[in-house]
């Protein structure tokens, strides 16, 4: 018996055929399974300056008091770089902070270094190059438009022992308000 739709489908190659609908969604939409409050960090491989240096931030976190950790869009965009990170770094956060983003550890490194200029064992900037990470604790959106792929959406983790303690996300995926330095650092005392 014909189908139209089974023909249709049939014909769309492979590619097409797969795609989910968080990777089909307009720029602003993100998909639905977000970590929580309570939640522990996921126990996924990071990769920090190099692809052989992996860092797991389950065990990282595990034992510590408190941490940060800040996904990004990507990494040297302007809002990024000027108006989210470096007003982190000027304040000179006190707690073990982390910020990932979907790019290749030698763009994080490269990106760690155009921000940092000295030694500073607090920031430190980790690749999500597959989006693992990002797709564990819920925020990747296609940022195609703007990004050329998934990206992750801007958001802030409180962490204390290993697990979410206060969580942050920017209601469009890429503002920076409701993570800024000014809202969650009087969060981390």
């Amino acid at each position: 018996m014909f189908s139209p739709l089974r023909f249709r489908t049939a014909a769309l190659p492979i590619a097409r055929r797969r795609l989910s609908t968080t990777s089909i969604r307009g720029f602003h939409a993100s998909p639905g399974a977000y970590i929580k409050v309570g939640d522990p960090v996921p126990s996924v491989q990071l990769r920090e300056d190099t692809p052989g240096k992996k860092v797991s931030l389950a065990e990282e976190l595990q034992g510590k008091k408190k941490a940060l950790i800040l996904g990004v869009p990507g990494a040297f965009s302007p809002a990024c770089s000027a108006a989210h990170i470096a007003k982190y770094i000027e304040a000179k956060v006190d707690v073990p902070t982390y910020v990932v983003a979907i790019n290749d550890p030698f763009v994080t490194k490269a990106w760690k270094d155009s921000l940092i200029s000295h030694d500073d064992e607090t920031f430190r900037f980790l690749a999500d190059p597959s989006s693992e990470f990002t797709d564990a604790v819920g925020m990747k959106f296609d940022a195609t438009a703007i990004f050329g792929g998934p990206r992750s959406r801007r958001y802030a983790l409180i962490v204390e022992d290993g697990k979410v303690s206060k969580m942050f996300a920017e209601p469009d995926n890429t503002g920076v308000s409701v993570t800024s330095a000014d809202n969650i650092l009087p969060e981390l005392r």
